[in-house]
Formats: C-alpha cells, sequence, structure tokens
C-alpha cells in the first residue's frame, strides 16, 4: 500500500476499495469473468486477489496498463510485476492486491477460481454492491 499510515481496517477498507476500483477499469477495458476475492481469511500474505480474462494480448496490455496508471495516481507502489512480456497471464503485485490478468487458455489452465474457490467473491459492479447492502 501507499506510505501513508493506515489502521489496519482502514488498509483493509482502502485494499477493497482499490480491488473493486481495479475491477472496473478492467470492464471499462473489455475485461471478461471479472472476479474479486476475499482472500483475508485464507492467507496471510494477500488481502484481494482480482481476476481477469482478457481476450487478445492488446487488451490484456491495455487492462495492466490503466488499472496500474490508476493505482500509481492513488498513490499505491507497485511491488512487481511478472509476464507483461508474454500476455498470458500478467500479474500486477500492490501487496494487499494481487491482480490476475489472464487470455482464456491460462485462465483456464491455472484455475486460480476454484483453486481459491473458499474465498468469498466481493461485489464489484454498483448494482451488486447495492443487493449486498440490502
Amino acid at each position: 500500500m501507499s506510505s501513508t499510515t493506515y489502521s489496519s481496517l482502514d488498509r483493509l477498507q482502502r485494499a477493497r476499495q482499490l480491488a473493486i476500483q481495479s475491477a472496473r477499469i478492467a470492464d471499462e477495458h473489455r475485461g471478461e469473468d471479472i472476479v474479486v476475492l476475499d482472500m483475508t481469511k485464507l492467507t496471510p500474505i494477500v488481502d484481494f486477489f482480482v481476476i481477469i480474462t482478457a481476450a487478445t494480448p492488446r487488451r490484456i496490455h491495455t487492462i495492466v496498463d490503466e488499472i496500474d496508471r490508476a493505482l500509481r495516481e492513488s498513490g499505491e507502489k507497485r511491488l512487481g510485476i511478472e509476464g507483461y512480456g508474454t500476455s498470458r497471464w500478467v500479474l500486477l503485485d500492490y501487496g494487499d492486491i494481487v491482480i490476475h490478468v489472464f487470455d482464456p487458455e491460462a485462465r483456464q489452465y491455472y484455475d486460480l477460481d476454484n483453486l481459491w474457490s473458499d474465498a468469498p467473491r466481493i461485489p464489484w459492479r454498483p448494482e451488486e454492491e447495492h443487493v449486498e447492502q440490502v
């Protein structure tokens, strides 16, 4: 997360907000099958996964670049990026949030959705958030 000091609850809320923002950015840039997973009770390593499918390498790059730009503008520091050159599975690591952007075959092969099926899914569309709050 950014260098700003947050309480543990504030940090978690901020991470959730940024994960949702990342999902929405991916959706705006034609990402598919977008899932935000709450990993807080499953692993101490990361709080949220954002999993995205993109049909082409160009779309993968666009989604990754736009998410990275937005999070950096929000003051977040990217800790790592993997796979950008091959464009089958790009991983953006922001510490509390890890964003996975797959081509369809890599998403099916690695099947993170099933691997982490115990993780609660976080609604990220405005209409889903409204339903969750009711």
